[in-house]
């Protein structure tokens, strides 16, 4: 019969496992993952645990065919053969040969990321191993999209039945977030690179959603259609939209009932484009009602983003500072200055569109 004791024990290796599952694939920092835990427990119980952590990670079936980066392998599993060897323990063998083959696997350009979602689903992104990649910075998650991505989970009626068109989706984290959890009727993805296009594609069909094959841009290739559960009764698209020539009439097409953007206010110079593109949305629908915007941003420069609030209070365009979300579901630093933002017209000024380009 097993002790409350016991029991504690196996709620805090179960928490740690846990803990190693969701970092690893996340590809979170290592410096932040549970090292210090795993010692203690080494230190009281027998090494079994390593076992248990290697099938939680390298040797997932998550990892087989949605593998975290060659050189993030060979730094975690050197790692846990330290802990391992610490513990003065016979070697154990199935450690060696995971990283055996890894030391003989190739590095790519792209690898795998993997976010667990309270449903026990995982969302996976094929992402750049470089943060700025081909001239830009849309083919990997910034730490705002995690953010959005939890706040939009603790917020689902906001989206549920609604047409959402996200800004910048960049690899498509918080998009296929909220068409897994929030129910949108329609979810338009927009960005402007190809090659972001060509990934956000890509990632949205690795995670099971149909994809309508209708675009602006008619020279990006369309992948061929996928089923899955969630996109039954759910639209999802992907169109190319330039901020800078991105006109009321093509806007209004959208119908958009909520607008998203994440980690999008990072260049002074683009900023007066992207105030447009909102005030466009917020005043071209036919119906002539009026879409909810939110903007979520990792404050790094406090002067760009100063702009960017200066810029919406002179095109007539309100913000409210809403609270960001109670629960961290996805690993990354939650002491970063992100701030969300929920935009709405306060007072009609045709002069404004344009004005400032």
């Amino acid at each position: 019969m097993r002790t409350e004791d016991g029991k504690k024990d196996d709620d805090y290796v179960d928490s740690l496992l846990h803990a190693f599952h969701v970092q690893f694939f996340a590809m979170n920092r290592q410096s932040v993952m549970p090292w210090e835990s795993l010692e203690e427990i080494l230190q009281t119980s027998d090494t079994s645990v390593i076992q248990d952590i290697l099938q939680k990670t390298v040797l997932h079936p998550l990892c087989k065919k949605y593998p975290p980066s060659v050189k993030y392998r060979k730094i975690f599993l050197t790692e846990l053969i330290k802990k391992h060897e610490a513990t003065a323990a016979e070697p154990d063998d199935m450690l060696y040969e995971a990283l055996a083959a890894v030391l003989c696997t190739e590095e790519s350009t792209l690898c795998y990321k993997s976010y667990l979602l309270p449903t026990g689903e995982s969302v996976t992104l094929c992402e750049s191993i470089a943060a700025i990649s081909e001239g830009t910075t849309g083919l990997v998650t910034w730490e705002a999209a995690l953010c959005t991505a939890e706040w939009s989970i603790e917020n689902p009626h906001l989206f549920s039945d609604r047409t959402v068109l996200e800004l910048g989706s960049g690899a498509g984290l918080t998009g296929i977030v909220l068409c897994k959890t929030c129910h949108p009727r329609k979810y338009i993805f927009t960005d402007c690179h190809p090659s972001v296009l060509q990934g956000l594609r890509k990632n949205i069909l690795i995670n099971g959603f149909l994809l309508d094959s209708t675009s602006w841009d008619q020279t990006t290739v369309d992948f061929p259609n996928t089923s899955c559960a969630w996109s039954k009764e759910l639209s999802v698209s992907v169109r190319r939209l330039d901020w800078a020539t991105a006109t009321e009439e093509k806007l209004s097409q959208l119908q958009a009932d909520v607008v998203i953007a994440t980690d999008v206010v990072y260049d002074p110079e683009i900023i007066p484009y992207l105030i447009n593109v909102f005030y466009m949305l917020l005043t071209s629908r036919s119906d002539k009602t009026q879409p909810v915007i939110y903007v979520a941003s990792t404050v790094r420069n406090p002067d760009t983003y100063q702009l960017f609030k200066d810029k919406l209070d002179n095109s007539g365009i309100g913000q409210e500072i809403l609270p960001r979300p109670e629960k961290v579901l996805f690993p990354y630093d939650w002491a970063s200055d992100i701030e969300i933002l929920k935009l709405e017209l306060e007072k009609k000024s045709d002069s404004y569109v344009n004005a400032t380009i």
